[in-house]
C-alpha cells in the first residue's frame, strides 16, 4: 500500500519540480542570460573544467547504464520479456532524444552552469527514487523522467568546454570528457550487478543517486561561467531568438549530415550498452556480475585508448586539412563496424573480448569528435541549439531504436545475429562522414566566417563598388 501512494505521489512530485523550475526560469532569465565579464581563463583552470564536468558524465552513465547489468534480475522478479526489456532502454533514450532541442535552445539561452548542476540534481533525485519501483510501469515511468533530467547535461557542457578550449585542443578536452562516458558506464554497470548479486538491485539506484547530489553541492563553488565564443575570438554574432538558433542549425548541411551520423553511431552504441552484458550471460554462462564487467570493461577500455588518440588525431589533422575532424571519425567506425559484425559469431569469450576491445577503439575515436566537428561549423551562440538537437535524433531514433529493435530481432534469430547486423549502420555512417569532409564541410566554414563577421571588410568592398 505505501508504494502505491508513492507510485502516485511521485509523478505529481516530478511534475511540480518540472513546474516550478520552469516558472523560475521564466522569471529570472535576465539574470541567467547576464552574460560573465570577459576574463582569458588560465589553461589550468580551462582543464579543470574538463576535471569537473567529468566527474558529473560520471554519474550521468553509471546512472543510466545500471539498470542494464540487472535486466537477468528484473526479468525473474517482474516476470519481463525480452521485448519489455528492451522497452526499458528504448524509454529512456526516446525521452532523452525528444528533450533534446528543447534543452539545447534552454542552453543557449541561459547559464551553462545552471543547467548542469540544475540537471544533475534532478536526475540524481529521480535515480535514487528508482529503487522504489516494483512494477514495469514504475520502471518506465522512472527511466523515462531520468531521461528528461539528463538532457540538458550534454549541451551544456560541450558548449561550456568549447569556450574553454580553442580548436587546437577543443577535440582533446573534449575527448578527455568521452572517457568519463567510459568510466561511469563500466562503474555504473559493475556497481549495479556486484550489489544486485548481494543485497538486490535497488541499493546500487539509491547510492548512485545520493553521490551524485552530493557531487553537484559541492561544484557550486567551484564550476564557474566564461563568455560564450571566448575561445574562438569571433566577433559576437547575436542570435537573438530560439528560431533563429534553430534556422541556423538546421541550414548548414554539415551539421544535419553529423546528426544522421549520429543516429547510426548511436544505434550500434546502444546495442553495446543494452544487450551486450546479457549476451555474455546467456552465450558464455557467465556471472551476472562478471557478464557486466567484461561487456563493459572491455569494449570502454578500447573506448578510453580510442578517445585520446581520436581527440590528439584531429586536433592535429583538422589544422592541416579542413575536414579533419570528420575523417578522423570515419576511421574510427571504420575499425569498429567488422568488429560488430564477427562479436555476435565469435565462437570464445576470448575471441569476443579482443573484438569487444577493438570496437571500443573505434568507438572512442569517433565519440571524441562528435561536437568537435559540428561546433567547427555553428556560431558559438547556437552550440547548445546544435548539440541538443544532436541528442534528438541521435537518441530518438537511432538509441531509441536499437535496443527494442535487436530484443525482436533477438525473439526471431538470435541475440548473436542482432548484434551482428548492426554492423551496417556503421558503414553507412563512414560513406557520410567522407562524404562531409570533402564536399559540404568546406562550404559550410566559408559561411561561417562570412556571417561572423570575418570577411566584413570585404563585403563593404564590394558594396561600395
Amino acid at each position: 500500500m505505501w508504494f502505491s501512494m508513492v507510485s502516485v505521489c511521485t509523478p505529481l512530485t516530478v511534475f511540480w519540480i518540472v513546474r516550478s523550475l520552469y516558472a523560475s526560469v521564466l522569471s529570472k532569465m535576465k539574470h541567467f542570460k547576464t552574460e560573465p565579464a570577459v576574463v582569458q581563463p588560465t589553461m589550468r583552470y580551462a582543464w579543470t573544467v574538463v576535471f569537473m564536468l567529468w566527474l558529473i558524465c560520471f554519474f550521468n552513465y553509471a546512472d543510466r547504464q545500471a539498470i542494464f547489468s540487472v535486466f537477468p534480475l528484473l526479468q525473474k522478479e517482474l516476470s519481463l520479456s525480452s521485448v519489455q526489456l528492451g522497452l526499458l532502454g528504448s524509454a529512456f533514450a526516446w525521452v532523452y532524444g525528444l528533450s533534446g532541442p528543447v534543452a539545447g535552445l534552454i542552453v543557449d539561452r541561459i547559464q551553462r552552469r545552471t543547467a548542469i548542476l540544475g540537471g544533475l540534481q534532478f536526475w540524481s533525485i529521480v535515480c535514487a527514487l528508482s529503487a522504489l519501483a516494483h512494477k514495469f510501469s514504475h520502471l518506465i515511468f522512472f527511466r523515462a523522467a531520468e531521461g528528461l533530467g539528463e538532457s540538458l547535461y550534454y549541451p551544456a557542457s560541450t558548449s561550456l568546454i568549447s569556450d574553454y578550449h580553442a580548436k587546437q585542443s577543443r577535440s582533446r578536452a573534449l575527448g578527455v570528457l568521452v572517457t568519463s562516458v567510459y568510466a561511469g558506464t563500466v562503474g555504473g554497470g559493475f556497481w549495479a550487478a556486484y550489489m544486485a548479486e548481494r543485497y538486490g538491485w535497488r541499493i546500487s539506484f539509491l547510492v548512485l543517486g545520493v553521490l551524485g547530489s552530493v557531487l553537484g553541492i559541492i561544484l557550486l563553488r567551484f564550476l564557474r561561467e566564461i563568455p560564450r565564443g571566448t575561445a574562438d575570438s569571433l566577433p559576437q554574432v547575436q542570435v537573438s531568438s530560439s528560431k533563429a538558433r534553430l534556422k541556423q542549425v538546421l541550414s548548414t548541411p554539415t551539421a544535419l549530415l553529423l546528426m544522421a551520423v549520429f543516429v547510426c553511431a548511436n544505434f550500434v552504441a546502444l546495442v553495446l550498452l543494452s544487450w551486450m552484458p546479457a549476451y555474455l550471460y546467456e552465450r558464455f554462462h557467465l556471472s551476472i556480475a562478471r557478464a557486466a564487467l567484461t561487456a563493459t570493461l572491455c569494449a570502454q577500455g578500447g573506448s578510453v585508448a580510442g578517445a585520446f588518440t581520436g581527440g590528439w588525431m584531429a586536433d592535429k589533422l583538422s589544422a592541416r586539412i579542413p575536414g579533419g575532424r570528420l575523417l578522423t571519425q570515419a576511421i574510427g567506425v571504420l575499425i569498429g563496424a567488422p568488429c560488430v559484425a564477427l562479436c555476435g559469431y565469435a565462437g570464445t569469450l576470448r575471441g569476443t573480448m579482443i573484438l569487444l576491445i577493438l570496437w571500443g577503439f573505434g568507438k572512442g575515436i569517433y565519440d571524441a569528435n562528435i561536437f568537435a566537428s559540428a561546433y567547427d561549423v555553428i556560431s558559438p551562440q547556437s552550440r547548445g541549439t546544435t548539440s541538443g538537437l544532436m541528442n534528438c535524433v541521435g537518441w530518438a531514433v537511432g538509441g531509441g531504436t536499437a535496443p527494442l529493435a535487436v530484443g525482436i530481432m533477438a525473439s526471431h534469430y538470435g541475440l548473436g545475429a542482432a548484434i551482428s547486423a548492426s554492423s551496417i549502420a556503421y558503414v553507412v555512417a563512414a560513406v557520410l562522414l567522407i562524404v562531409g569532409a570533402w564536399v559540404t564541410l568546406p562550404r559550410d566554414l566559408i559561411r561561417l566566417r562570412r556571417t561572423s563577421g570575418a570577411d566584413t571588410a570585404a563585403s563593404l568592398e564590394m558594396d561600395a563598388t
